[in-house]
Formats: structure tokens, sequence, C-alpha cells
């Protein structure tokens, strides 16, 4: 762990809907074997593998804080804001205070209950959604994948919040193929979350070969889909599973999209499909 001084906290950011991303740490302990952000290391010098290891920003006051007022923030895109250091050195906390000065859109995505320490801070913003990352309900498989909350305990925080009144989604994130059950995820949550977000196991570097041997090791029956999606770039399992998800949605009425939005824009429970972005709605629409 060391402390590294940040020329700024806010950056921009190419997530659909999001105008900035805000890291208060570089790296992350939750260890996500999958975890994309692992590409980070090439800019950050690190030598030890991603999930080793943790700076903590440390960064000036915001300066023109106005010039954010009503873009959307999110916190975090390549770490988790609630790792069990923000317990110690509180950057998340920090960030938040700073951010109260203005009218932004705050969208929190976690894996840590810790975040309820902070409930009372985030219910002073006028525009804030959280999101609990969850991609299964079987406890076996997530410790398999990370080290952070149990699901049990996601699913309770989810609860929280929303008697809190606090817009939360519920992130199904990554959907490991044959794995995941996104159907039974979904109706695990549905009474506390204004959102479902999908998304897709991507594999990419380290992380593909990481899950490609795990996959070899625990669920061999599932090793040739594995290589015909992450070695031949087959996509016809993604259209299949959103052509399912979407009968799904569409007989329980909830709504169901390609099209990201914010969940200020909700009028109900509403599944937003992120596989691969827009590749699967156009490959839907040329249908």
């Amino acid at each position: 762990m060391r402390v590294i001084k940040a020329k700024s906290i806010l950056t921009r950011c190419n997530f659909p809907g999001v105008d900035f991303s805000a890291n208060p740490y570089v790296g992350c302990m939750h260890c996500c074997k999958y975890c994309y952000a692992e590409y980070m290391t090439r800019f950050t010098n690190h030598s030890p593998p991603w999930g080793s290891f943790v700076d903590v920003k440390y960064w000036d006051e915001i300066k023109n804080l106005q010039k954010y007022s009503g873009k959307t923030i999110v916190i975090s895109s390549v770490t988790d804001p609630y790792q069990s250091c923000e317990t110690k050195y509180k950057r998340t906390h920090v960030l938040l205070e700073q951010l109260l000065d203005v009218e932004v859109n705050v969208i929190i995505i976690t894996k840590s209950d810790l975040v309820l320490r902070d409930l009372n801070l985030i219910k002073r913003f006028e525009k804030v959604t959280v999101a609990l990352s969850i991609n299964t309900l079987d406890e076996t498989f997530r410790r398999d994948m990370d080290c952070a909350t149990s699901i049990e305990r996601r699913i309770d925080v989810l609860k929280t919040l929303h008697d809190a009144e606090i817009p939360t989604v519920c992130f199904i994130s990554p959907i490991f193929p044959k794995i995941t059950n996104p159907q039974k995820i979904v109706l695990a949550v549905k009474e506390y979350c204004n959102m479902i977000w999908l998304e897709n196991l991507n594999l990419k570097g380290a992380n593909k070969g990481r899950i490609l041997n795990y996959i070899y090791k625990r669920h061999n029956n599932l090793l040739p889909l594995y290589r015909d999606i992450y070695i031949n770039n087959d996509m016809s399992y993604w259209q299949l599973l959103d052509n399912e998800i979407e009968l799904f949605a569409n007989t329980r009425h909830f709504k169901y999209t390609h099209d990201f939005a914010l969940v200020e824009n909700c009028d109900q429970l509403t599944i937003v499909n992120c596989f691969f972005h827009d590749k699967i709605a156009s490959s839907n629409s040329n249908k």
C-alpha cells in the first residue's frame, strides 16, 4: 500500500451515458480473476500482479467545480471505491464530500457493503445511483472469482439502499456463459432495484488464459463453448441469450432495451443489455 499524489481525480470517460470517471485508488484488493482493468499496469509501472497492490490517491481541491454541473460521474471505472482500504483512507468519502458542492449525477459501482457507511452522505445528492455488481447466486463460484462481499450481503445492501429511497442498480457483470443465470439474479433482486445492467464476460490479455484455464479445470464440459466465443469470436451465444432475456423481460412486464439509460429516466424495472455495446443490437436489427 502506498500513497500517491494524483494530478486530478476526474477524467473523461467513454462509458455510455457517462461524462467523467473518478478512481480514488489504483488497483483493487478484490482480486477478481476476470478483471479487465489489469491493463492499467501498462500505465502505472507496477510489476506485482494486478490484485496484489493498491495505491491511495490524494489530490488537490477540484478546480472549476462548476464546470461539472449537470455532468454524470461514475465512481469507479477501474477500481472498487469501497474496497477495504477505504475504511482507513476514506478517499471515496472525501471525493463525495467535494462533489456535494455541484449539481452532478453520481453513479457509484461497488461490490462492497462498506458503501452503507456513507449512506447519509449519499442521500444528500439530488441525483445519485448506487450499483452493486452481482454475477452469480452461487457463493462457491463467487469465492472462486473474487474476495469481495458475499452475494447475500450485496443483495442486503441493495435492499437497504432501496428502503432509503436511493436509486439502485443490479449490475450483472460479467456474465459467464452457461454459468451466470441473469434471469435468476433478476428475480432475486427485482424488489430492490430500479434497473438491471447486463454485461458480457470479455476476455482480453492475461485474464483470457486465466479464465479459460479455470473453465478447463472446473467446468470442462463448457470448454468448447468458451473456445467458440473467446478464440473463434462466435457471437451466437450472446445473440441467443439476448433473445432469451428479452422474452423473459416481456413476460414479466419489465422494460428491455439495448440503449443505455440512467435510473432517473426509468419508470419501471428496466433491463439494459450492454453485450458488446451496439454489436448485438445491430446484429439483431439485421435479422
